[in-house]
């Protein structure tokens, strides 16, 4: 018989909590044991989410009044800034995937640039794995913390990384025109994400300064094996999940959509579509998949590369599960291969 590993989720009042909440309700293998939401404990998750009223969760309490001694693994769903210090106090026998921007830079400087202060966990932060599941596998299953990707870096990265390992594209041309859902915004109520203020409406944000631009510094330099900077533009769609990445690259259609397919041929969440389609949010909404598309642009030369995910699934809590599946020793795709939600 298969064992049953206890979890808890740290911040689960929020999108990506909720999210992790619907993905394990029928994860075979993994049970919810403790969920936690300090400015909403003594609630239950059906109060504080009435699409999970129907199942049977234990109620929502502080961090400091949860044993862990039972816990295998847990997820922290926190705010960024957070993370570090909660995930410092935690045993350090326990298991943890987060899902903050805490522990995805590897260098503390770059940290300490791009958010502002320095890093309060730094021997926490030198044993973090990235937690890009195709690409740092092997080191996913042995890691005891894992840092989960920004979900506009991911998007952007799915496009690229392959590529630029491949060397089939001009390092110093790319591009990254991209556009996310309201929901990445998070739950915390903000003005610019009132309805009246993103419906109808379409614009940039964070325009040469968004923080996820750390992230492709990071994984792109690494991958090319030189310094490589990106421009990168994020927009926000008046739609509540789902990124859209447009990438213009130099190099060939052709070899392009090639090294896209060879990298992804085993992969099962990853869909690499014919040459000369490119894929829609709605395709792979509420889902863990990604959709990948390539177009020859009329000028010879130059490339569009497109991907597509759900940034509170493969974008952050999906992604999540499945690093868990490689911590725990379970199938990786355990809990995650629902069809995407249509229309």
């Amino acid at each position: 018989m298969t064992r049953t590993f206890n979890v808890a989720i740290l911040g689960a009042s929020g999108y990506t909590g909720a999210e992790l909440v619907r993905l394990i309700a029928t994860h075979p293998s993994i049970r919810i044991a403790a969920l936690t939401a300090d400015r909403k404990a003594g609630q239950s998750m059906g109060e504080v989410f009435p699409h999970l009223r129907h199942l049977d969760l234990p109620v929502l309490t502080t961090i400091d009044a949860v044993d862990f001694s039972g816990i295998d693994l847990a997820f922290c769903a926190l705010p960024h800034a957070t993370s570090q210090e909660v995930i410092a106090k935690l045993p350090r026998t326990l298991k943890v995937v987060d899902l903050s921007a805490d522990f995805r830079l590897r260098d503390p400087a770059v940290y300490a640039k791009w958010y502002g202060h320095e890093h309060l966990a730094l021997d926490l932060q030198a044993e973090a794995v990235y937690g890009l599941t195709e690409f740092y596998r092997d080191e996913i299953k042995g890691a005891r913390l894992v840092a989960g990707t920004g979900c506009n870096a991911a998007t952007g990265i799915y496009a690229i990384l392959p590529l630029l390992r491949a060397g089939v594209i001009d390092p110093e041309m790319i591009i990254i025109d991209l556009a996310t859902g309201v929901s990445g915004a998070g739950r915390s109520p903000k003005e610019g994400s009132l309805h009246s203020e993103v419906s109808e409406g379409f614009h940039a944000y964070n325009v040469a300064k968004h923080r996820h631009l750390a992230e492709f510094d990071q994984e792109f330099t690494r991958a090319a094996g030189r310094e490589v900077q990106v421009t990168f533009t994020p927009h926000l769609l008046p739609q509540n999940r789902g990124i859209l990445a447009t990438v213009y690259v130099r190099g060939e259609a052709e070899a392009v959509h090639k090294a896209l397919a060879d990298a992804y041929a085993d992969e099962p969440f990853m869909v690499v579509l014919p040459l000369g389609e490119a894929p829609a949010t709605r395709h792979v909404r509420g889902s863990n998949f990604v959709h990948l598309g390539v177009i020859a642009d009329r000028r010879p030369g130059w490339v569009m590369v497109f991907s597509t995910l759900d940034n509170l699934t493969k974008g952050s809590s999906g992604q999540a599960l499945q690093n868990a599946n490689l911590m725990l020793g379970l199938p990786e795709t355990a809990g995650l291969m629902a069809a995407p939600l249509f229309p």
